[in-house]
């Protein structure tokens, strides 16, 4: 097979049916036990064990120990920005589905993709910044940042030239497994959301991938990017 990677291996691990549901349920870039890990699965805690020890050695997982006690987490980001296209893969032609309950419809308006912004509201984002000359589309699925950007990001306490660029850049595109566009991800996307929730904008769920915006929240970001419920899926601030 010479250099080629073996792609068989990773697609074997992820083609299990609680396999593939441990690693969504760490898609927000959490640690987890074995235990609630087990639980997100269905299975018991010996064949989630079984599992987990697979996924770690195939290089999906890595374990972070704590006394006693250990936690998995995904890999890196490049196994969550993985298991989105994933995700985004479809069959051609509509099949028809139950309507999506509230948890569904709030991952669909905004969720973590590992450490950075996803959903409805992580497109628009991505756009808005784009349509303010903030960012600039480059080659290879990257994205500039303009010196309007770089002032931009400032006024947020981001200093970008103390970001430390990834194999795609400051900033890349991350197709949307759900919106089919794409989101922002690479170290500028996981500065972003960790502004966005320090500034009180966006609030993460304690369980879950699911992100909401604050009242605060819809103000700045109509003031600053011009968004608004409407424009981003009519989802609803939190009361």
């Amino acid at each position: 097979m010479g250099l080629h990677p073996n792609i068989a291996t990773a697609a074997f691990l992820i083609a299990d049916p609680a396999r593939s549901a441990m690693l969504m349920a760490l898609l927000d870039g959490r640690a987890r036990p074995a235990g609630e890990l087990a639980y997100a699965a269905g299975v018991t805690a010996q064949t989630a064990s079984a599992h987990l020890g697979k996924l770690r050695d195939g290089g999906l997982l890595t374990v972070e120990r704590q006394g006693r006690h250990r936690y998995d987490r995904l890999a890196g980001p490049h196994v969550a920005e993985a298991l989105e296209h994933l995700a985004a893969i479809r069959p051609p032609g509509e099949v028809r589905r139950k309507p999506p309950g509230q948890e569904a419809r709030s991952l669909h308006f905004a969720r973590c993709c590992y450490d950075h912004l996803a959903g409805q509201l992580g497109v628009a984002v991505a756009e808005a910044l784009q349509a303010r000359d903030l960012l600039r589309p480059a080659e290879g699925r990257r994205y500039d940042v303009t010196p309007a950007g770089v002032a931009w990001c400032a006024g947020l306490g981001l200093d970008v030239a103390a970001l430390r660029p990834s194999r795609h850049g400051l900033a890349g595109a991350c197709l949307d497994w759900t919106e089919r566009e794409h989101h922002l991800a690479g170290p500028l996307a996981t500065a972003l959301m960790r502004a966005f929730c320090a500034q009180g904008w966006l609030r993460r769920a304690e369980t879950g991938r699911a992100v909401q915006a604050t009242p605060k929240g819809w103000i700045a970001l109509r003031t600053e990017l011009g968004l608004d419920p409407a424009s981003c899926g009519g989802a609803r601030a939190f009361p």
